[in-house]
């Protein structure tokens, strides 16, 4: 299980990006590697495909980053955060913060 989860807001902490902060779109757990909003763009060259209605030439898009390269900002003390699991009293585990303890899943 990973800490980070899609929809999060991540801080990213070494690479080109270092220092931005942006939301998980995807996460591939066999890789370890997720898709941050905004982040890390790569070029892609395409081909015209008109029954897809698809323009050729050069797109931009996000590129995936390692997970190890990302932490989790809380939404509640919204610091970039270590994460813990815990496990409630209904028996659900979810991910906490380790700096204020607040639950980051709903």
């Amino acid at each position: 299980m990973l800490h980070v989860k899609k929809n999060d807001t991540v801080k990213v902490l070494s690479g080109k990006e270092r220092g931005n902060e942006g939301k998980v779109l995807r996460v591939n757990p066999k890789t370890n590697r997720a898709v941050v909003e905004n982040l890390n763009f790569m070029k892609r060259h395409t081909r015209p495909n008109p029954q897809r209605n698809i323009r050729g030439g050069v797109v931009e898009r996000e590129g995936s980053i390692n997970v190890s390269n990302l932490k989790v900002v809380c939404p509640e003390c919204s610091a970039p955060t270590r994460v813990s699991q815990v496990f409630l009293a209904d028996g659900r585990k979810v991910r906490q913060c380790k700096k204020c303890n607040a639950t980051l899943d709903k």
